[in-house]
């Protein structure tokens, strides 16, 4: 299985699966091989992707201007690029997962 996070020259790369209208906002863990982001947003005008690209903004501890989604738009399925040290980012976003 190949890694959810990946480095890029302005900093990381992660792959997410984004549950929208849970009960509560949360990241963390795997679905297959992606990180589980929940929010309680709707998939509606784009807020689910809003609440994920800030859910994992805090969790990293990064301004949510430095996240911004750059694949998966209308799907669950997203890719969401954070700027920054890529060191530093990779091993706090691996935390994330246990890895």
């Amino acid at each position: 299985m190949s890694s959810p996070i990946r480095q890029s020259p302005s900093g990381i790369l992660v792959d997410v699966w984004v549950a929208p209208r849970a009960s509560r906002d949360s990241i963390g863990g795997l679905h297959g091989d992606r990180v589980k982001v929940a929010v309680s947003a709707p998939p509606v005008d784009g807020a689910a992707n809003e609440a994920g690209r800030i859910a994992l903004a805090k969790a990293r501890g990064v301004a949510k201007s430095h996240v911004k989604v750059v694949s998966g738009q209308k799907g669950r399925q997203k890719t969401l690029a954070v700027s920054g040290d890529p060191g530093l980012l990779s091993a706090k976003a691996k935390a994330l997962v246990g890895s």
